[in-house]
């Protein structure tokens, strides 16, 4: 019997709360609601504007097409993917990319710097190597000395960005991964090309990374519900108003794997090479754009508490849910507060 375990792989820590039974006001227009699949999850945008029925058909393709032109750029999936070229492009020759995938290169580098390596795209090897990756290597916990070989490799400090010139180069043998911000960047996309389309009012969701833009009505915000970490039970924790604002959250129990009653995370600690091992189980970011919430979230996840004090000096804000036995204490940065406003936030501390 194969020892390991495996939690649900795409997984929704972000729920929508925003139709029916989730106001007291009712609703001046209906919200209309289109959906496919990509990057491996679903997508889905709420439209609150009065939009016809065959305006919403040619929005649903112009989404579908923004959202493979992400894929295609920067998927680790596809081996023709434009990211996929640079991880096979010779060590140490720069590479022409993309202005897209330029710009979310360098965002990254920029956190990772930021946060000390705690975000690090370049670490894709040992993603891999875990069992978290397209690799797909044997379900066991990988050996001492290759886990050492290609941390060794990994580093954000060796990959290097011409911006000017729109090239990229790698200084060793790493492999890129952009799962923890192309998602966002995606949906930074989907809202750009909404915003185009004269739009003003809308929820963009790809596998609950968040974008809110305007009201869902006359006076009334979009509210986001933050998931309690039940495995196995979707369960809204807290629920809070998000207007003209990205959400994003990370954490460690939709997508792990199980050895001798050890779970591992699929949330990879880039100085050790291991899942992380502490109590936090969710970490959620709302910031402008999704991208950097997207990246700051798999940052503080992979931090814990201990990332509380560079929130503070970023200016972050961060909703932080920490198991403490049975029992979870919701931590919030002082950025949080001040957007939620002092009544919500003591009203998230205490439980409600």
């Amino acid at each position: 019997m194969n020892p390991m375990r495996y939690g649900v792989l795409s997984f929704i820590l972000l729920s929508i709360l925003v139709l029916a039974g989730c106001t007291d006001k009712p609703a001046e227009s209906e919200v209309k609601r289109l959906e496919g699949a990509i990057f491996g999850t679903f997508w889905m945008v709420s439209l609150a504007d009065p939009v016809s029925d065959s305006r919403l058909t040619e929005l649903r393709q112009g989404i579908q097409e923004t959202l493979e032109r992400v894929d295609w750029q920067m998927s680790t999936w596809k081996p023709e993917s434009e990211l996929m070229q640079l991880n096979a492009h010779p060590v140490g020759e720069w590479r022409p990319v993309s202005a897209d995938l330029m710009r979310v290169l360098a965002l990254s580098q920029e956190i990772s710097a930021q946060s000390d390596g705690a975000f690090d795209i370049t670490v894709g090897n040992l993603v891999n190597l875990w069992s978290f990756g397209p690799e797909q290597r044997p379900d066991s916990i990988p050996e001492p000395e290759l886990l050492a070989a290609r941390l060794e490799t990994a580093g954000y400090q060796g990959l290097e960005l011409d911006s000017e010139a729109g090239t990229a180069r790698r200084q060793a043998d790493f492999f890129i991964d952009l799962s923890g911000v192309a998602k966002g960047f995606g949906v930074d996309e989907v809202a750009r090309y909404l915003a185009a389309e004269g739009l003003q009012n809308y929820l963009v969701n790809i596998g609950g990374d968040i974008v809110a833009a305007g009201q869902r009505a006359a006076e009334q915000s979009w509210r986001i519900g933050i998931e309690l970490p039940h495995s196995g039970v979707q369960v809204a924790h807290h629920i809070i108003p998000v207007t003209n604002m990205s959400v994003a959250t990370s954490g460690d129990y939709r997508n792990y794997f199980e050895v001798a009653g050890q779970r591992y995370s699929h949330t990879i600690n880039p100085v050790t090479g291991w899942p992380i091992d502490h109590r936090v189980a969710s970490v959620t970011v709302l910031a402008p754009e999704n991208m950097d919430a997207d990246a700051w979230a798999t940052a503080m996840m992979v931090l814990g508490t201990e990332g509380l004090p560079l929130a503070e000096t970023m200016g972050l804000r961060v909703l932080m849910l920490e198991r403490q036995g049975e029992d979870w204490v919701t931590h919030l940065s002082s950025a949080m507060v001040d957007y939620l406003g002092e009544e919500k936030a003591q009203s998230l501390l205490q439980g409600g």
